[in-house]
């Protein structure tokens, strides 16, 4: 599963909004802001988590690592579809 710091990680280097996240992705806004806002692997449905990182890696990103071993993210394109 990802982690808040990666949601953020991804939204930040896709130069993403929340907004146009939960767009693309079908969760709400303040859903979006509230599990951001959280440390480690957020407190949700994992259909929640599956629908943000299905949407960011549509968008150019790769998850690497996992929870517990160096979580991070990889941008894969420069632009966005």
């Amino acid at each position: 599963m990802i982690t808040s710091a990666q949601i953020r990680a991804a939204r930040a280097a896709l130069r993403m909004s929340s907004q146009e996240l939960a767009a693309r992705s079908g969760i709400a806004q303040r859903t979006i802001k509230r599990l951001e806002a959280m440390d480690g692997v957020p407190a949700s449905h994992v259909s929640t988590l599956v629908a943000l990182k299905t949407a960011l890696e549509a968008a150019g990103v790769e998850f690497v690592g996992s929870p517990d071993d160096r979580p991070g993210i990889r941008v894969l394109a420069t632009s966005r579809s």
